[in-house]
C-alpha cells in the first residue's frame, strides 16, 4: 500500500467512525486491565457478562486479591481458561497492590512484569487507558496488515513496528480500534466483505470471486 493510500485509508476510518472505542465495558484503568487479562482466546462479549458480575462486587485490585482464586472463579467461570485466568489476575493483583499502591502501572516495563501481561495486552492498556499511541496486534490487526498490503509481516511483531511507522501520526491513537473493529466485522478472516468495504479502494487485496 504506497503512502497516499495508507492517508486515505484512515481518513476514510476516521469519518466514518471519529471516536471509536474498545467493545471491553470498564472504568477505570484496573478494569480494563483485568478485562484485557480474561479477553485471551474470549469473545468482548463474553467478557462483558462475566465482568458485569464481577464489577459490581470487586472492581480494584485489593477487593479482586480479597474473593482469592476460587471467589474469583465463581464470577469468571463462564470464560475459556478461567482457572488459569484467575491464577494470573490473582498475582497481578498482588502485584498491584505490593507494588504499585493498587494502581495500574503506565510504563510497558512495569505492565509486562504482571502474570499474563504480554506485549499485547501492554500495548491495549497504554493505548486504551492512557492514550499512548502504541499498536496491539491481535489476530485481526495481523491479518489487515498482511492483506490491505498496510504492513505485511511474518510476525506480530513486525506487523506492529511497520504499522508505527506506516501509519500518519495524527491517526495513531484511534489506529488500534479501527484496525480492530474493520478486521472484525468487514474485514473478515474467512470470507472478506470486499463488496461493502469503504476502504477497499486503497487496499491490495483483491476478491477471487465477485460479490454475490
Amino acid at each position: 500500500m504506497k503512502k497516499e493510500a495508507i492517508e486515505s485509508f484512515f481518513a476514510t476510518l476516521q469519518a466514518a467512525n471519529p471516536e471509536p472505542e474498545t467493545e471491553l465495558e470498564y472504568s477505570t484503568p484496573f478494569e480494563l486491565l483485568a478485562a484485557v487479562l480474561l479477553s485471551a482466546q474470549a469473545t468482548d462479549v463474553g467478557v462483558n457478562k462475566a465482568t458485569r458480575r464481577l464489577y459490581p462486587v470487586a472492581n480494584t485490585p485489593q477487593a479482586i486479591l480479597d474473593l482469592g482464586v476460587d471467589g474469583l472463579s465463581e464470577y469468571i467461570k463462564t470464560i475459556g481458561l478461567y482457572r488459569s485466568k484467575a491464577k494470573h489476575l490473582i498475582e497481578t493483583c498482588r502485584i498491584l497492590v505490593e507494588q504499585h499502591g493498587g494502581e495500574v502501572p503506565r510504563t510497558r516495563e512495569a505492565l509486562e512484569k504482571l502474570p499474563g501481561v504480554g506485549r499485547k495486552t501492554a500495548n491495549v492498556v497504554l493505548n486504551v487507558a492512557f492514550g499512548e499511541p502504541t499498536m496491539a496486534v491481535d489476530t485481526h490487526i495481523f491479518r489487515l496488515g498482511n492483506r490491505t498490503g498496510l504492513a505485511p509481516g511474518k510476525t506480530p511483531l513486525e506487523v506492529e513496528l511497520k504499522l508505527l511507522t506506516r501509519i500518519p501520526k495524527p491517526y495513531m491513537v484511534h489506529a488500534h480500534h479501527w484496525l480492530i473493529l474493520h478486521g472484525r466485522y468487514v474485514c473478515q478472516a474467512r470470507k472478506p466483505q470486499c463488496w461493502h468495504c469503504s476502504v477497499a479502494a486503497y487496499c491490495d487485496f483483491k476478491p477471487k470471486t465477485p460479490a454475490p
